[in-house]
């Protein structure tokens, strides 16, 4: 009787764990879905608003600086949909925008002695 009752409650908290796996799965495959789509917005707009050599050039850098794409793309988008973005963005204009938005670089002089 007692091994009945612990195989019962084995059993159902076995279900609740496969349906809690199941509702984890639903959920990541939910957000995943959502991510792409995001993405797939995001660019749709920078296909409106960046020449061709700028998109490159942005392509280029997000494999060293992936951070600064970012943030140069959330910025950008922004500007265009509250409509302070009057024109395309042409590629030296996006040079000019990442020299303003990148660290300044530290020289560094060695002497010989």
């Amino acid at each position: 009787m007692i091994d009945d009752e612990l195989d019962q409650i084995k059993r159902r908290r076995l279900e609740e764990m496969i349906a809690s796996q199941q509702n984890n799965i639903v959920q990541k495959e939910r957000e995943e879905d959502a991510r792409r789509e995001y993405e797939e917005k995001k660019r749709e707009i920078l296909r409106q608003i960046l020449t061709v050599e700028a998109r490159d050039r942005l392509n280029n850098l997000r494999l060293t600086k992936p951070d600064v794409v970012e943030m140069l793309e959330n910025q950008l988008i922004s500007l265009a949909s509250s409509g302070r973005l009057r024109s395309v963005i042409t590629d030296d204009q996006l040079k000019m925008l990442l020299k303003q938005i990148q660290p300044k670089k530290k020289d560094f002089k060695i002497k010989k002695i």
